[in-house]
């Protein structure tokens, strides 16, 4: 599959003009210009679509009016109308449409795109959005198609087992959304060719075994050579691949239970 059929899926393709605004994105750069970040840079012209991750409107009934495309991000996102007047854009889950709604409240019911403490939910029960702190602002499972579920409550903790396969212990009065991201057949799209990654700000990745010696520790050599050295190396010459690069002491090591299982 190289695209999704989004005159299906989506409702509307003009952003509210109020909620978005122009950026200057870094693409890879820090504040001196160099690159920090190899491959980024260029890409289509796009506007910030400011999505609303704290949820602030407790208690107040809101309907979907449109489901859009966002460039910054692969889950698609909703405008909503509050009962009370106000519009905003919220990240949707897979199984809302046009014209449904959802309340962010203790009492909430469990359905999909409601809103509730972590203590609130019942063990088994998909969620994305999710805080770390309470009213901190949704920081984890944002990605489309991705979805945690909750493994147990005790001692003041909600153990939530992530996309990664951690599992985590979050605070149990910080809020998550019931259900997953939408989108979820954005991972079996193929860009299909250099032209779009282009178009998405994705430079070309070069091989360093393809370069000179003064820009790659695997450069040189007559013909195709192998990389040369015992371990693999970045371009800068450190030690890469396997080797483990969280802090030893880093304060969230205690919320984590188990850490993620390697994919086969």
């Amino acid at each position: 599959m190289t695209t999704l059929p989004y005159r299906e899926l989506l409702s509307h393709d003009v952003p509210k003009k109020s909620l978005t605004y122009g950026r200057k994105r870094a693409v890879g750069r820090n504040n001196f210009g160099r690159i920090t970040v190899r491959h980024k840079g260029g890409g289509h012209k796009r506007r910030f679509r400011e999505i609303d991750f704290n949820y602030d409107k407790v208690g107040i009934e809101a309907k979907i009016e449109t489901i859009e495309y966002d460039p910054n991000r692969s889950g698609f996102i909703g405008l909503v109308l509050y009962r009370d007047g106000a519009r905003r854009y919220v990240l949707l889950p897979g199984t809302l449409k046009v014209g449904d709604t959802f309340i962010v409240s203790e009492e909430a019911p469990l359905t999909p795109g409601n809103r509730l403490p972590l203590k609130k939910i019942p063990v088994g029960t998909f969620i994305y959005n999710i805080e770390l702190q309470p009213r901190g602002g949704a920081k984890l499972v944002r990605s489309a198609g991705s979805f945690a579920q909750v493994l147990s409550n005790d001692a003041g903790y909600t153990s939530v087992r992530l996309p990664s396969s951690e599992v985590r212990k979050v605070i149990e009065s910080a809020w998550a959304s019931i259900g997953m991201v939408s989108n979820e057949e954005q991972k079996l799209v193929s860009l299909g060719k250099a032209g779009r990654s282009r178009w998405l700000g994705i430079r070309p990745t070069v091989r360093g075994s393809a370069m000179n010696p003064v820009d790659h520790p695997y450069g040189g050599g007559e013909g195709r050579q192998g990389r040369g050295t015992k371990r693999p190396k970045t371009m800068w010459g450190k030690v890469t691949g396997g080797r483990k690069t969280r802090r030893a002491k880093k304060y969230s090591n205690r919320f984590v239970v188990t850490r993620r299982t390697k994919k086969k």
